[in-house]
């Protein structure tokens, strides 16, 4: 490093989908852009979460001078808690985004320990040799940001998750302004969101929602339930304006929805009319020709919202003949099993049930940038050297293949991976030396990392030992063919254990007394009932954690 040198450090969010993080180091100075996580494959068995592997920024931490936001969806912000303990240094966000950093640092009582920064669009500060402008960029959520970061090497802009909404409900445009007058100025680099690059033309603007979910509110003859990201605070704004238009209430049930409404609302980024909305306790009574109701749990997620609710297992709204639900969110690849199994529960009650068709008016439209914007971006910028970001690696070899065809990048452009890094120079830039990136898993609820799948399990077995609670239940009437058998192994005595494991047995009996049909005859669900009860048993009782593995006879 003779000659001053600026380095991109991938962390995360190049080759996969999340865990989005990228760090940029000149001399004895890093910044740290976003800091996400990502949920694990089906393989990675007793994983909650998937965080980036810090040990770069471990080695480096008097180095690193901050962590800069760009917007507050968990692939960019779900892995400041498990980071924080490790490098305690100032973040900077938009309002909305801390609010919901917040929120999640209060769930992991490190909330004194934060050192948060509000910033404002247009605004700029400096944080060692970087002078940082934030420049407003639409999306899928609010106060979402880009950042243009200017180094003693030149001008380095990170796009953040990003669409060119014309038509934004808040107002606020995409400020291509900013993105113009530097690529009058000249910019050294560009790393830009490659997430929709495979679809072609634009993505429709947020209010192209609004005339199909209307249409379809406008005939319900009963109630109506929306479920979308809880993130989404321009579709709910919708949702709830559309709602009052109507002459209905509005409700709000499942607790991501909740707090983010509740987070938006306090900040006077939601308006919702006085006397509209409906507690969740007086939804059963309340009369259902003049309700529509926000539910989180878009995804299928087997303990979400409305997953209890297509089972019959929520506490304070069911789905009923001809009530209407609109799924307004993408189906996220890999959890289509997920997703249309519970869709199957609501069209079992004679629910009308509406989601992603793409038909001409859409009940939901992406967040990220198609190939037209894409390309309106680079040629707004017109960087000498090209990064894109935030997709698998075909998505990434796609945008560069698309930047090549644009033209308007005229030193290079750059495919890379996390780990994988990029040094530039004052005679220009190439690939640097591979540092340590990759994935740590951890438990959610907890700090604790997990740094192999095999060696956690095996730790955990050795330490907690393994409870196989085994039911037998008939695949159609859901009928209950034998006593639960309770295996354990490395757990505890078997003299002393019997008590416990008698009761481990009570609460399997007493966990499929209390379910409904189809959650028996739903696998998945059963058993993450099961053991999401024998947890909390067994560690009352024990404090122990052991590894619980549900298994189901099928009679």
């Amino acid at each position: 490093m003779s000659h001053p040198t600026l380095q991109a450090i991938p962390l995360g969010g190049l080759g996969e989908f999340g865990m989005n993080m990228l760090a940029l180091r000149y001399g004895d100075d890093i910044l740290v852009i976003d800091a996400g996580l990502m949920f694990p494959e089906a393989e990675l068995l007793g994983v909650d979460l998937v965080v980036p592997d810090i040990s770069y920024l471990k080695q480096n931490r008097p180095h690193v001078r901050a962590i800069l936001l760009t917007h507050g969806h968990e692939d960019h912000i779900g892995a400041v808690p498990y980071l924080l303990p490790e490098l305690n240094v100032p973040i900077y966000g938009t309002q909305f985004t801390l609010a919901l950093l917040g929120k999640k640092l209060e769930e992991f009582g490190l909330t004194d320990q934060a050192t948060l920064h509000e910033v404002l669009p247009g605004r700029r500060i400096e944080i060692g040799p970087f002078e940082v402008e934030f420049i407003y960029v639409t999306h899928s959520t609010i106060d979402c940001v880009a950042l243009a970061i200017r180094t003693p090497l030149g001008v380095v802009i990170h796009s953040g998750d990003f669409k060119m909404d014309p038509t934004p409900t808040d107002l606020q445009p995409f400020d291509l302004h900013a993105f113009a007058k530097y690529g009058q100025e000249g910019v050294l680099a560009l790393f830009s969101d490659s997430t929709n690059v495979e679809r072609p033309g634009f993505t429709p603007s947020e209010r192209a929602v609004w005339p199909r979910i209307e249409e379809l509110c406008r005939a319900a003859p009963r109630k109506v339930l929306v479920s979308c990201f809880a993130t989404s605070i321009h579709r709910i704004q919708q949702v709830i304006d559309i709602a009052h238009l109507l002459g209905r209430k509005i409700a709000f049930v499942g607790r991501s929805m909740v707090t983010n409404v509740e987070i938006a609302h306090s900040l006077g980024r939601l308006r919702i009319p006085d006397g509209m909305v409906v507690r969740p306790q007086d939804l059963r009574s309340f009369d259902p020709r003049r309700l529509v109701v926000l539910v989180s749990g878009s995804q299928g997620e087997p303990m979400s919202a409305l997953s209890r609710v297509a089972v019959d297992n929520h506490r304070s709204l069911t789905v009923d003949e001809q009530d209407t639900v609109i799924l307004s969110s993408r189906i996220i690849p890999g959890n289509e099993k997920q997703i249309f199994r519970m869709i199957d529960h609501m069209f079992r009650r004679n629910a009308l049930v509406y989601y992603e068709d793409g038909g001409g008016n859409p009940i939901h439209v992406s967040g990220h940038a198609s190939q037209e914007e894409l390309k309106l971006l680079l040629n707004l910028v017109r960087p000498k050297y090209f990064v894109p970001i935030h997709g698998e690696y075909r998505m990434l070899f796609r945008h560069a293949a698309l930047a090549h065809q644009v033209g308007s990048v005229s030193g290079g452009i750059f495919v890379l991976e996390s780990g994988q890094t990029l040094e530039f120079t004052e005679e220009g830039a190439r690939k640097g030396e591979p540092v340590t990136a990759g994935r740590v898993c951890v438990d959610a609820g907890s700090l604790e990392e997990i740094e192999e799948i095999v060696i956690r399990d095996r730790r955990h077995l050795a330490e907690d030992g393994v409870v196989v609670p085994i039911i037998a239940i008939d695949k159609h009437t859901g009928r209950l063919e034998s006593h639960p058998e309770i295996v354990t192994r490395g757990f505890l005595p078997s003299d002393d254990g019997r008590e416990v494991v008698d009761g481990a047995r009570q609460v399997v009996l007493r966990t499929i007394e209390q379910s409904n049909l189809e959650e028996k005859t739903d696998w998945s669900v059963i058993k993450e009932k099961i053991r999401t009860e024998l947890k909390r048993y067994l560690n009352k009782q024990t404090s122990k954690r052991p590894l619980i593995l549900p298994v189901i006879l099928e009679i």
